[in-house]
C-alpha cells in the first residue's frame, strides 16, 4: 500500500460551472494531493461527471472506495445529481445531513445541497457558497454578521450565530461586463487596464454610492461625460464604473442589516483586494477569510458530520 493510500481519509471536491477542484484529505485533516482543471459542470455534462471524477482520482492515486464529498454545480438541475436546496432560515449544521448520494457508485459519493430563500418579494438561491459559509462560520464566532462573497454574482449573507437568516445576490460582475462592453460607456474605458482598489476615482465612486445610492444611473453616465469634458482617463473611467457598481452593491447589502453589524469578506485572488478597498472606502472594517480555505473547511465539516472522520 502506498503512503497516499495509508494517509487518505476522504476526497473533497468543489465543482463549479467552469472549474473543478479536488483535494485528497488525509486522516490528520491535511491536504495530501490536489487537482484543479477547467472541467466544470458545463464540460462534465458533455463528457460525463463520473469519468471526470475518476480521472482526477486516478491522478492522485486515491484508494478505491474512498468517500467523496462534493459541493457546487454538480448538484444543480443540469449537474450530475440534483441536490436541491435547504430553505432559509437554515442552520449551517443541517447542510451535510441533506447531502444527496450519487446512485450506482460503489464508493459513497455525496453532493451537498444549496440554499434557497423562498420569499415572494426577494426569491434567491445559492449553490457552493453555503459550503464556504459552513467553513467560515467558526472563524466568526457568535452573534450577527454580514458576510460578503464577491463574484460575478456576489452573495451577501445575513448570519445569526450559526444560522443563515437570509441572503441577497447582486449581479455586479455581470452588470459591469454588460455595461463595459455593450453601452456607450465602452468608448470611455477602451484600452484601460486592470482596476486598482487604491485608485482615487474608484474609492470616490464607492463612497458616493454608499452615501446616496439613488444617484446610481446618473453616476454611471458621468463616466461618459467625465471622459468628454473633464479629462477623465480611460483608467479612471473604468475605475469609476466599477466603484459605482460595487458601491451600489454595498449600499444595498447594508440596508438589510442593523447599523454596526460586523462585516466579513470571504474571497480569494485579485477580487479580494478590490473589495477590501471598496469596503474601506465605505468606512467598513471587514474580517477577511480566504475563500479556498473556507470551502475546504466547509467540506471537512461536512465529511466529519457524515462519516465521523
Amino acid at each position: 500500500m502506498t503512503d497516499t493510500a495509508r494517509e487518505a481519509a476522504y476526497v473533497a471536491v468543489d465543482w463549479g460551472t467552469s472549474s473543478f477542484r479536488l483535494w485528497l484529505i488525509g486522516r490528520d485533516g491535511n491536504v495530501v494531493a490536489e487537482r484543479r482543471s477547467g472541467e466544470g459542470m458545463t464540460t462534465a455534462a458533455r463528457t460525463g461527471f463520473a469519468a471526470v471524477l475518476e480521472s482526477h482520482l486516478a491522478a492522485v492515486a486515491a484508494p478505491a472506495g474512498l468517500p467523496v464529498l462534493i459541493c457546487g454545480m454538480a448538484g444543480a438541475k443540469q449537474g450530475w445529481v440534483e441536490a436541491g436546496y435547504l430553505d432559509t432560515p437554515a442552520a449551517l449544521a443541517d447542510i451535510p445531513a441533506a447531502a444527496v448520494r450519487v446512485p450506482g457508485s460503489k464508493a459513497d459519493i455525496r453532493i451537498l445541497p444549496g440554499l434557497a430563500q423562498r420569499d415572494a418579494a426577494a426569491p434567491d438561491v445559492m449553490r457552493g457558497e453555503e459550503t464556504q459559509l459552513l467553513g467560515a462560520a467558526s472563524a466568526l464566532g457568535g452573534g450577527d454578521h454580514l458576510v460578503c462573497m464577491p463574484g460575478t454574482h456576489s452573495k451577501w449573507v445575513r448570519l445569526s450565530g450559526s444560522r443563515v437568516a437570509g441572503f441577497s445576490t447582486f449581479m455586479t460582475g455581470e452588470l459591469f461586463e454588460a455595461i463595459a462592453r455593450h453601452t456607450i460607456l465602452s468608448h470611455s474605458i477602451a484600452d484601460a487596464g486592470a482596476i486598482s482598489g487604491d485608485n482615487a476615482a474608484f474609492r470616490a465612486a464607492v463612497a458616493r454610492m454608499v452615501e446616496n445610492p439613488a444617484l446610481a444611473t446618473s453616476q454611471l453616465f458621468s463616466v461618459r461625460a467625465g471622459a468628454l469634458i473633464a479629462g477623465l482617463s480611460p483608467e479612471d473611467a473604468k475605475a469609476r464604473l466599477s466603484g459605482t457598481l460595487i458601491g451600489l452593491e454595498i449600499a444595498g447589502a447594508l440596508s438589510l442589516v442593523a447599523e454596526g453589524t460586523p462585516v466579513a469578506l470571504v474571497v480569494s485572488g485579485g477580487l479580494g483586494a478590490l473589495y477590501k478597498e471598496a469596503l474601506s472606502a465605505a468606512g467598513l472594517s471587514a474580517t477577511v477569510i480566504d475563500a479556498d480555505t473556507a470551502v475546504r473547511n466547509g467540506l471537512a465539516a461536512g465529511a466529519r458530520a457524515l462519516w465521523s472522520l
